[in-house]
């Protein structure tokens, strides 16, 4: 059984979510190869060659694959799969947009978000809202499956897979990139942050949610997440949500401040190490999950945060 792993990558380095994922395509079978597509990713794909138990990496350079348009990826992965049972991604923007569409084109049902490999046709993945765990067996001749890498170690490296240039594949002309408008930050990729500190509607404007959370993220070197709710609210950006419905995050330390604990929110941060909240209300349900509480006034408890852990940096 050979296995394709769509590489998520920045053209000139391999995202966190690769090596994820590659833990769960090693598990559902080998050889296994990945497929580095881009304007220009031969740095991304020497990087794809060093992780273990990688046995080739495919490059296909080209302007159509320059933003992640659906179509033509689909058309070259379409093309490469006869060679391959199971194609696989990590659950992130790039594989949702790309494999429903190529698993429409091969007529095979998507397994989608697993977090657990039991065999080469059998999966775990969390429904409802990570409350219940869904064991799907396919019996398709091609699996399509994308990866919960919050539930996935990463693989190291170690590797030093052949590096093979492949053609092109025709644009179906479908789509078109238009324009993006991109966020940039000095602070670590939410979803693969090792600390978070997430702010929910308790804050009570975006003002304050910048006061409040930037300067703990600050010390503690933190990524910055929101609840839907904030985001809802417009005290932070959509790209910031952990949730259901937004990014599902597995750091070593989450801090939850003023997030009461809704179901939805609590399904995408869970798995968190270590969870410590502050919120005034002492039946929240994020005290449920929480390791560390603290019922407080956020506004109150959190500069007093900032200040000794100031204190331990001197």
């Amino acid at each position: 059984m050979a296995t394709l792993l769509l590489a998520d990558h920045h053209e000139d380095h391999l995202g966190d979510a690769t090596a994820k994922a590659l833990t769960a395509a090693i598990q559902i079978g080998g050889p296994v190869h990945i497929l580095v597509a881009g304007t220009s990713p031969k740095g991304a794909a020497a990087e794809a060659a060093r992780l273990e138990g990688v046995e080739k990496v495919l490059v296909a350079s080209g302007e159509i694959y320059g933003h992640g348009l659906a179509e033509p990826f689909a058309e070259l992965l379409v093309g490469l799969m006869g060679a391959y049972d199971a194609l696989v991604a990590s659950s992130s923007t790039t594989g949702k947009n790309i494999l429903p569409r190529v698993a429409a084109l091969l007529d095979v049902m998507q397994i989608s978000d697993i977090s657990k490999v039991d065999g080469p046709d059998t999966f775990e993945r969390p429904v409802y809202a990570g409350n219940a765990i869904q064991t799907v067996k396919s019996t398709d001749a091609k699996k399509i499956v994308t990866v919960r890498t919050a539930a996935f170690a990463a693989t190291g490296e170690g590797g030093s897979a052949a590096v093979e240039d492949i053609s092109a594949a025709g644009d179906p002309g479908l789509s078109r990139f238009v324009g993006e408008e991109l966020t940039r930050s000095d602070r670590p990729e939410l979803g693969s942050a090792k600390i978070i500190v997430s702010g929910g509607r308790a804050l009570g404007s975006a003002e304050k949610f910048k006061e409040v959370i930037e300067p703990l993220a600050d010390q503690l070197g933190a990524a910055i997440g929101a609840s839907r709710a904030a985001v809802d609210a417009g005290y932070a950006p959509n790209d910031q949500q952990v949730g259901q419905t937004g990014k599902v995050v597995a750091p070593d330390l989450y801090v939850a401040l003023g997030i009461s604990g809704a179901i939805q929110h609590l399904a995408g941060m869970k798995d968190s190490k270590v969870i410590v909240a502050i919120n005034k209300d002492d039946e929240a349900p994020i005290f449920q999950v929480a390791d560390y509480g603290l019922v407080a006034d956020l506004f109150t408890a959190v500069p007093e945060l900032i200040s000794e852990l100031a204190k331990t940096r001197k």
